[in-house]
């Protein structure tokens, strides 16, 4: 009796997973309470890099200034990425991994270690595990090649952390990091609050940030930030995606672009992002953006801009080209890139 329903299950998953080939994921419904569900995507990349800032398979908030300029090209697949849901009643399980995990070689196999991405436990309003963090606005990313885009002006973490939501309220305390201090005091979680407004219209958020660090002679810093996000729609499926994060953010801001304490102080940073996107017909589509990020101590100043073209082949299938630029400012260094990409979503 027990292999009957098993292989009727077996049977049933198989013919939800045939049907949500035509979706953005695939559901097995196991019983009225319980369902998994697997998602993600694959993409190519195809990339091209000539300046004098080092090639990156994408940009980040630093790179390495050439003594003269270089030329490089790269061909991979790491940003396809894998996840899985299981939702039973009021609770879901979430976890998601890519391969940015580095490994392998260009000699031979171009193998990749796969990473963790997310993890986490949901119940009715309480989250816990890591995920983006709830001071990121994931609705304010724009559409690129380039992997999220200008990161300079993005808020772009994810760390452990427990939120609760009421409402449009979200309250979190998130895995404390002092980069650049003493990370062993690290003995008080950072906390953020946010607030969601959302209509018709789009949707924007306004975030704040409170945290304490420690700088490497011991001293006890409190530092605090700020953050406004959005996705506005304008005409017809047209949007415009913003963002505006000033005060001592550090490592939350441009991935990588400066550090929470220089020396002895706190970082000061302002960042800022905007990206508009057209629709030229129902799947062709063009993202102009710009994003910058400056840091008062340690002087740093970096931003980059692009243009990209994307086309839905399928509900599922895109393809599209992106040329942009990353600027160094305070080392006078640059690079032009060029990157392809055709992605299938899953």
């Amino acid at each position: 009796m027990f292999s009957n329903k098993l292989k009727k299950l077996l049977i049933s998953s198989s013919l939800l997973v045939a049907a949500g080939a035509a979706n953005a994921g695939y559901d097995i419904k196991l019983t009225d309470e319980d369902k998994i569900s697997f998602g993600g995507y694959i993409k190519v990349d195809a990339r091209y890099v000539d300046g004098d800032v080092a090639y990156r398979p994408f940009w980040i908030g630093t790179g390495t200034k050439l003594d003269e300029s270089k030329s490089n090209f790269g061909l991979f697949a790491n940003e396809t990425r894998f996840n899985m849901k299981y939702t039973h009643g009021e609770v879901m399980g979430f976890i998601e991994m890519d391969f940015w995990g580095g490994g392998g070689n260009e000699i031979i196999s171009n193998s990749a270690n796969p990473r963790i991405r997310h993890a986490f436990i949901k119940y009715k309003d309480v989250l816990a595990g890591q995920t983006w963090s709830t001071f990121m606005n994931t609705s304010a990313i724009p559409e690129s090649a380039d992997f999220a885009g200008a990161t300079t002006g993005l808020v772009f973490i994810r760390q452990g952390q427990v939120r609760y939501t009421m409402g449009n309220f979200q309250v979190s305390i998130e895995n404390p990091e002092t980069w650049g201090g003493e990370t062993g005091n690290d003995t008080v979680p950072d906390v953020v609050g946010r607030y969601n407004l959302k209509g018709d219209w789009g949707s924007v958020s306004f975030s704040a940030l409170g945290r304490q660090l420690h700088t490497e002679l011991g001293n006890t810093e409190t530092a605090i930030g700020g953050s406004i996000a959005g996705r506005i729609k304008t005409f017809g499926k047209d949007d415009f995606r913003f963002q505006l994060h000033q005060g001592q953010l550090g490592r939350y801001v441009g991935v990588a672009f400066t550090k929470d304490v220089v020396g002895e102080e706190v970082e000061e940073t302002t960042a800022y992002l905007a990206a508009y996107r057209h629709f030229w017909t129902e799947t062709l589509r063009t993202t102009v953006l710009y994003g910058r990020a400056e840091a008062d101590v340690s002087g740093n100043d970096r931003s980059q801009w692009s243009v990209n073209l994307f086309q839905n082949l399928t509900k599922q299938l895109s393809v599209g080209g992106e040329v942009g630029q990353f600027i160094m400012d305070d080392q006078d260094a640059d690079s032009m890139y060029v990157q392809l990409s055709m992605k299938y979503v899953l």
